[in-house]
């Protein structure tokens, strides 16, 4: 059991898609299939890091025959080491959604979606908005859930929502200049524009949080 079992294991372990891996990882969904099969011999150094910092994981649970994922989970651990525990529920509440698009004030929604308990563990003041419009749609489809924690800041590149004269909001990629702020679409519509914020714009630009995690909507799974 190496790469190909652990990552079919890691999927059932955090119900998640290979979309949704890829996103995490930083790689395509295409790269993910590969691992799965195991026409690739090894996962880049920096992509591992990245699935297990998002997953609170250890490189061996990917990458080893013996102390991976897949071996934890048929029972074949060596000797004194530990099994995971199942995940256990999780909700976090879905507050609203947000638009993809043209900035605009939110929907409020109240209802509850299910978040594995490692991610909403990380993200304990974490909340979900709903997708609409399709100017993120490269990452994010429309009508997902994504989870937003209002706590950790976004770096350059991060995707956050803000909201524009404490009204309408809008999620996008983030880039900070020494005088500039750019919301950045990533979507396959050429049409939508970067929205440029300068030290001279009479507009004002609040965060809200960095989007950590999202969760197809039930139409998409």
């Amino acid at each position: 059991m190496g790469i190909p079992e652990n990552i079919d294991a890691l999927l059932v372990k955090f119900d998640m898609t290979p979309e949704g891996l890829a996103r995490i990882a930083g790689v395509t969904t295409a790269t993910v299939s590969r691992w799965r099969t195991g026409s690739t011999e090894a996962i880049r150094p920096k992509t591992l890091n990245r699935i297990c910092e998002a997953l609170e994981l250890e490189p061996d649970d990917i990458v080893s025959d013996q102390n991976g994922l897949a071996a934890k989970e048929h029972g074949r651990v060596p000797d004194g080491a530990i099994k995971p525990y199942a995940s256990e529920p999780a909700y976090a509440p879905l507050l609203g959604r947000v638009h993809a698009g043209e900035a605009q004030e939110p929907d409020v929604l109240q209802d509850a979606i299910p978040v594995p308990y490692e991610i909403i563990k990380r993200h304990p003041q974490g909340y979900f908005l709903q997708v609409e419009g399709d100017c993120m749609d490269n990452v994010y489809p429309e009508g997902c859930y994504i989870l937003i924690d209002p706590e950790q800041r976004p770096s350059n590149g991060s995707i956050a929502v803000v909201s524009i004269d404490g009204a309408d909001y809008v999620m996008r990629r983030l880039y900070r200049g020494a005088n500039t702020l750019i919301l950045s679409p990533d979507s396959h519509n050429a049409e939508y524009e970067d929205m440029v914020f300068t030290a001279t714009t009479e507009h004002t630009v609040e965060f809200h949080g960095t989007v950590v995690w999202f969760q197809s909507s039930k139409e998409m799974e």
